[in-house]
């Protein structure tokens, strides 16, 4: 009984963050305040870098498995070849106009323009290897030409590639080519193989979840020491509000313009009657914040409600908590860019191509688990050279958001 009181009584996650943000606010405008900027470069900015370095640590783990069970798990491909291959174009084709959705959003908007440039031209000292970094890679870009790109994807050593989060397309082309050579095996052969990958799978998602328990902490101490680089400057929460408008309109567009004219092209169902049948399982979605944990309520619903049959409904929709993940996939490019921009890192067009892409094809890695988001997020940022530690100015807002963007 003791311990079911102290679980109810305990504070939501979510909460946790928010505070963690907060504090980490109060904390640097203390510690400004007192001249404390050494203590927090000495005691604080270190448990920033560990929570960053622990999402780091399981990126490339948690991609390739994820990758490699979304595609394994396409084994009734043969038997509905026609549906299999339908199911996956049309999922990573709405994956990949919600990323341009995203992306168009938050160059034409520029929400971190919105923090004082001033302030900005003086944070931006902090990162200043960085910049340098980026404006070398932007001309060896030019000099290299627009297909070096291509060159990028395929390694030449895979274990070389998995040593750094830099190079995650490297990976992610690894793992869906070791998951395709699977699939095209005898499924008796690769079972053994294939049991492994889902042992190994659970255990990188406790791994995340273990990780996802820490980060209230880690908000603290990287809020803390941006504030401090900040030198206390209060206009990154309007750039950081207009950044969630960004998401959220980005988000609105996706449910009020491009589903229901998917749904009235491919099934000539009024958009109304669809939303109205599938509103139970939107709200179980918003309260769980995880689109695995409503997979049996949406069964249910496309069984019953929409008539689909259980045979087309059974294989579409948990491949579809695997490899649709539309809302997380536009946030997340909306927050890549709006970070750089508060970062004064101005990303080149093959850095946006590389967001696009990563974002997509890291879709079918990312976990339909509360706060899954964040490790991927995480690769993104590092694979085009951003620092990861500005992963604590959305994070304060991310959990509202996750009730839209799943």
């Amino acid at each position: 009984m003791g311990d079911t009181q102290r679980k109810k009584k305990r504070i939501p996650l979510y909460l946790q963050i928010l505070l963690g943000m907060l504090g980490g606010i109060l904390a640097g405008m203390i510690a400004l305040f007192f001249n404390g900027e050494e203590f927090v470069a000495m005691w604080v900015k270190p448990w920033g870098r560990v929570f960053i370095k622990l999402l780091q640590l399981i990126a490339v783990p948690l991609v390739f498995l994820s990758l490699f069970k979304g595609v394994t798990g396409l084994q009734d491909i043969s038997r509905f070849s026609k549906i299999g291959l339908r199911t996956v174009v049309i999922y990573l084709g709405t994956t990949f106009v919600a990323i341009l959705i995203g992306v168009t959003l938050a160059l034409t908007i520029r929400p971190g323009r919105f923090f004082d440039r001033q302030e900005a031209a003086g944070m931006q000292q902090n990162y200043q290897e960085v910049v340098e970094q980026q404006r070398a890679a932007a001309e060896l870009t030019q000099e290299r030409g627009p297909l070096a790109f291509l060159d990028e994807i395929i390694p030449d050593n895979i274990v070389n590639a998995a040593s750094s989060n830099n190079r995650m397309l490297q990976v992610i082309f690894f793992a869906l080519l070791f998951g395709i050579a699977a699939l095209s095996l005898d499924r008796e052969k690769t079972a053994p193989v294939i049991r492994l990958v889902d042992s190994l799978y659970e255990i990188i998602l406790r791994m995340v979840d273990f990780i996802i328990l820490f980060t209230p902490y880690g908000v603290f101490a990287l809020m803390t020491t941006l504030v401090v680089d900040f030198s206390g400057n209060v206009s990154v929460f309007g750039a950081l509000a207009v950044y969630a408008g960004t998401v959220v309109f980005a988000l609105l567009i996706l449910i009020f313009l491009f589903y229901p004219a998917l749904v009235h092209f491919f099934s000539r169902l009024r958009p109304v009657f669809f939303l109205k049948n599938i509103y139970p399982v939107q709200l179980l979605a918003f309260t769980t914040s995880s689109s695995a944990a409503t997979l049996p309520l949406t069964l249910e619903v496309t069984e019953q409600k929409l008539g689909i049959s259980n045979e087309v409904a059974s294989f579409v929709l948990p491949v579809g908590t695997t490899i649709n993940m539309d809302g997380t996939s536009c946030y997340q490019a909306i927050a890549v860019i709006f970070i750089a921009q508060v970062l004064g890192i101005e990303l080149t067009w093959a850095q946006l191509l590389s967001v696009i892409l990563l974002t997509t094809l890291s879709s079918i890695g990312t976990p339909a688990i509360p706060g899954g988001s964040y490790v991927i997020l995480t690769m993104v940022l590092s694979s085009i050279g951003v620092p990861a530690e500005g992963l604590a100015l959305i994070l304060g807002v991310d959990r509202p958001l996750v009730q839209f963007y799943l």
